[in-house]
């Protein structure tokens, strides 16, 4: 009976404690449910790309939120960052530590950092080239600091801009106009001048390392100057310097302009225009020299045989290899024993291959007299004309400035001068000489097949089981490629002559030709390319991208609704082509980065119209368009 009891008892405080513990899941249940409201509204907070975080003092600024942030702030602190810098982590103590201090400030100055690698519209917006840098935004406009990675440098930097009695140093580049155009270029040894338009993107990219090149250049002991026409408003000026793209670059001596070929970064700008003020040519004193580059060189030896610096044939020298300096190695000597080794006069430039690329089919040295004082254009010419032997040695350093001319005839396979394999690579280069001597229109070389892996894979010869491959590059682009045989100069000279009647079929990098084709869009491949973007009855825009691009992705729907608005223009297509997977064959579009667009106007093909512009929005794509278009049905107010 007690046992009895004892159990009823029992039951009764387990059903009491399973009651509690339902209410207490229910309420607890309830509470989760606010909870979780609260999660979401935190969610969403976090999806909001435009909210800015703070980590130990210091702001997180995006691609989607700095411009907001920025706006309304007098001064503000930025690092560009990455998370593999090393620097960046062992300063990153120092640089809360300025957050902290400047928070205090009277008025507080905000710190932000942002990562770099990851927000690449503002890195490329702010031509980020290295981690860390610096920037102090004062009333939106970004100043570079230059100091030490120090804290209490950066912070008296910061102080010194953010003070309302800051005014920003003048700018080292010099603004031209036409009132002074004429006189600062005729007077300077050397200037840069830097055509732009204000509302080109890659001119706002471009324009800070350009202010800081023309800093640097500034302070040297002869200073190098650096300027700048706004082509919008100097229209004359554009016109008159043929300025067709922004940003274009001149190089002028003493108002003589030159081509400027070199980089586009501050440190490159500085390197190259340094070079660019020295003589064009080098003295060559030596005999020794000359045999050296006769026996070892790799490329054409070029020498002005002089009596002195005042021979007049000379000064015509030295002003003609202003306009080849960046593509050739140019020399000179006032040197009798020179004179009489190479058995030329006073006044002769003597070109000359390596022994290496000397054949029975071609003279061994070049000349041309200019102590008559030729035309610049002759001498250039003389040089370009004889730069590549009639079999030349084609290589990635040497592709661009010397084998461009087209068509181009490439004999590929182990490529080796050296003591070992010398005989071997002049084995297959004979045979290549044998045929080359009978196509003075073709160019032809021989390139290292491991050089090349890549090409040959694209002409589908990285397989081919033979010794020796061939390929012709034409003038259009396009590739053709020897079938793999066993190599002969028979069998060389059977391909070029295919090639010169017409025979050959290019090789094309495609993908499938899409079965359905009629969207908004038109998908352009390898295959169509020709049939699609080169007919001569349409005009079109041709969009070239990669699919993991995200500036590419970005641009999509865009795109997209601009198809949409012409979509009953019969007479021009909007287009894209994925240019990671299929070959563009005509070298007229180039593609150096993604998207990179085209207008191809039916009236000219060959010369497409690049679009430049920062924004790639539907109004500007639209207003492009509708500026090149020849073919509108309706008029533009209409559309």
């Amino acid at each position: 009976m007690e046992r009895t009891k004892v159990l009823l008892l029992l039951l009764l405080v387990a059903q009491f404690a399973l009651t509690a513990l339902a209410e207490d899941k229910a309420e607890s249940d309830g509470g989760g449910e606010e909870e979780e409201g609260g999660d979401e509204d935190i969610d969403e907070e976090e999806d909001n790309d435009e909210s800015v975080k703070e980590e130990n003092g210091v702001w997180i600024l995006t691609d989607a939120n700095y411009d907001s942030f920025i706006a309304d702030k007098e001064t503000v602190l930025v690092e560009f960052h990455a998370p593999w810098c090393e620097q960046c982590k062992d300063f990153a103590p120092a640089y809360e530590k300025i957050a902290s201090e400047l928070k205090e400030y009277d008025p507080p100055i905000p710190v932000a950092k942002i990562d770099g690698p990851s927000q690449s519209d503002l890195g490329q917006r702010f031509a980020i080239a290295m981690y860390p840098t610096f920037k102090i935004v004062k009333n939106g406009q970004p100043i570079h600091y230059k100091g030490t990675l120090s804290k209490d440098e950066l912070l008296s930097k910061v102080k010194e801009v953010a003070s309302p009695d800051w005014i920003p140093p003048a700018e080292a580049t010099i603004v031209l106009t036409e009132d002074n155009f004429d006189d600062v270029v005729n007077d300077a040894a050397i200037i840069l001048v830097e055509f732009y338009a204000p509302w080109c993107g890659h001119c706002k990219k471009f324009a800070p390392q350009y202010e800081e090149a023309a800093e640097e250049l500034g302070k040297r002991s002869v200073p190098i100057l650096l300027a700048k026409v706004d082509a919008t408003t100097e229209t004359q000026l554009a016109n008159k310097y043929q300025v067709t793209g922004y940003p274009t670059l001149k190089i002028f001596r003493k108002g003589k302009p030159f081509e400027y070929n070199g980089p586009r970064d501050t440190e490159g700008i500085i390197d190259h225009m340094i070079e660019q003020a020295g003589p064009p040519s080098k003295q060559i004193q030596a005999l020794k020299q000359v045999q050296e580059f006769l026996k070892d060189g790799d490329d054409v030896i070029i020498i002005g045989i002089f009596s002195g610096e005042k021979d007049p044939s000379y000064l015509t020298y030295q002003d003609a290899c202003n306009s080849v300096r960046e593509d050739y190695r140019l020399h000179h000597t006032f040197s009798s024993e020179i004179q009489n080794y190479l058995k030329v006069s006073p006044g002769q430039l003597v070109m000359m291959q390596p022994e290496k690329f000397n054949s029975e089919y071609e003279p061994k040295m070049h000349t041309l007299t200019i102590k008559d004082i030729l035309p610049h254009s002759e001498v250039t010419d003389f040089i370009t004309n004889n730069a590549v032997p009639l079999v030349g040695h084609r290589k990635q350093s040497n592709d661009a400035k010397r084998y461009s001319k087209r068509p181009l005839v490439v004999v590929y396979y182990g490529v080796d001068f050296s003591f070992d394999y010398r005989v071997a690579t002049l084995y297959w280069r004979k045979k290549v000489l044998d045929v080359a001597k009978d196509f003075p229109d073709y160019t032809f070389a021989i390139a290292d097949e491991e050089d090349y892996s890549s090409e040959l894979n694209s002409l589908g010869l990285a397989d081919s089981g033979e010794e020796v491959n061939v390929a012709i590059l034409d003038v259009a682009g396009k590739k053709y490629a020897m079938e793999p045989e066993e190599f002969d100069s028979d069998i060389l000279r059977e391909f070029v002559m295919a090639f010169k009647k017409g025979k050959l079929k290019p090789i094309v990098k495609s993908q499938p030709v899409p079965k359905n084709n009629k969207g908004p869009v038109k998908v352009v491949v390898g295959k169509t390319f020709d049939e699609i973007v080169m007919d001569k009855k349409k005009d079109v825009l041709i969009e070239f991208y990669a699919p993991w691009c995200g500036h590419c992705k970005k641009l999509e729907p865009v795109y997209l609704e601009l198809g949409k608005k012409y979509k009953n223009e019969e007479q021009l297509i909007i287009a894209k082509m994925d240019a990671a997977a299929n070959d563009v064959p005509n070298d007229k579009y180039k593609t150096e980065g993604y998207p990179t667009i085209y207008f191809a106007p039916s009236n000219n093909k060959d010369n497409p119209i690049q679009f430049d512009q920062n924004e790639r929005d539907l109004d500007s794509l639209s207003k492009f368009v509708e500026e090149h278009a020849t073919k509108l049905s309706r008029s533009k107010d209409e559309l």
